[in-house]
């Protein structure tokens, strides 16, 4: 085995480098980002209430959701014939806040852009 292998996953040699690759293929889809969002705000939501949320159709917003569940970003849980979905944990929402700020800064045309003025997320 080769030692750059046990070092840290912010070293450019790590394993992870692929699958941190994966990940953000995974998030650049604007509904994904939505559905990201969304849970965040609310914690946990029916397909139909994303659905509302993000103004796309139930099966478009549960196929992405089924792309998220298989990365393992979101879980869900039964109750009764409904399935509501949450964020596995706050890893994704994060990588989708600094996504948000940076895309604040390119329109931001030398200005201070929102997020550092304190604005509620």
């Amino acid at each position: 085995m080769h030692e750059d292998n046990k070092l840290c996953g912010l070293d450019p040699h790590s394993d992870y480098v692929e699958l941190a690759a994966e990940v953000f293929s995974l998030l650049a889809d604007p509904t994904r980002v939505r559905v990201v969002l969304s849970l965040h705000r609310h914690g946990e939501l029916s397909v139909g209430d994303l659905a509302d949320i993000v103004g796309k159709s139930a099966s478009g917003v549960s196929q992405h959701l089924a792309r998220l569940r298989m990365a393992r970003v979101v879980t869900t849980r039964q109750d009764g014939t409904r399935v509501w979905y949450r964020l596995a944990d706050e890893h994704v929402f994060n990588l989708v806040s600094e996504a948000v700020k940076q895309a604040e800064h390119t329109v931001s045309n030398g200005q201070s852009p929102p997020h550092h003025h304190g604005s509620a997320t």
